[in-house]
């Protein structure tokens, strides 16, 4: 069973979440389009949890999206009801950074729940090169808010996100690890992704 992000243009999603959701291989299904704000988005992001690769279960799943196979490293699941925010930041760390540094970079980001109350749930992984050999990203940061406001406000604007984690991002900063092309999704959920 794998855990897949993917970005794709289709926007008209219902009826292929429906049709997701009723296949033997699917476990967990959500997509929902991007809100406005997004970076680097495709129109529609979607989070699936299946026994099959998404293209056997999505079979209308256009040629351009990216599908993102996902390795758990940490995740924490905070009671959240209702509607949510769901944010997924998909990154690549550059290649040949040492791991003791890439350590320390997934250690800042794991950290960040714990100074930033509006994070809930969370998630950080890996990404699966092996059954997505040609993917440009390495990492997948994801967590859930109660609205715009948790991502928007506290959490981009903190003085931790500032201190600890902007500066693995900072080109402009020596020792930043993390190539400047991002993508920065987000969308509303009607029920918890990250479980």
């Amino acid at each position: 069973m794998t855990r897949w992000v993917i970005r794709t243009p289709t926007t008209d999603f219902a009826p292929a979440v429906a049709a997701a959701r009723a296949g033997r291989e699917v476990v967990a299904c959500s997509a929902g389009p991007d809100l406005p704000g997004t970076v680097g988005g495709l129109g529609m992001t979607w989070d699936l949890t299946t026994t099959a690769p998404p293209s056997a279960v999505l079979p209308d799943l256009s040629a351009s999206a990216d599908a993102v196979p996902l390795i758990p490293v940490a995740a924490q699941q905070v009671p959240l009801a209702g509607r949510r925010i769901k944010r997924t930041l998909l990154l690549r760390v550059r290649p040949g950074t040492p791991d003791d540094i890439r350590a320390r970079f997934e250690a800042d980001l794991t950290a960040m729940p714990a100074h930033i109350t509006a994070i809930r749930s969370w998630a950080l992984s890996r990404v699966d090169t092996a059954r997505q050999p040609a993917t440009p990203w390495t990492h997948v940061w994801e967590q859930e808010f109660t609205d715009p406001d948790g991502l928007n406000g506290e959490y981009l604007l903190h003085p931790y996100h500032w201190t600890h984690v902007d500066r693995w991002f900072d080109s402009e900063i020596p020792s930043a690890i993390v190539e400047p092309a991002i993508a920065h999704l987000f969308r509303w959920a009607d029920e918890p992704i990250l479980r």
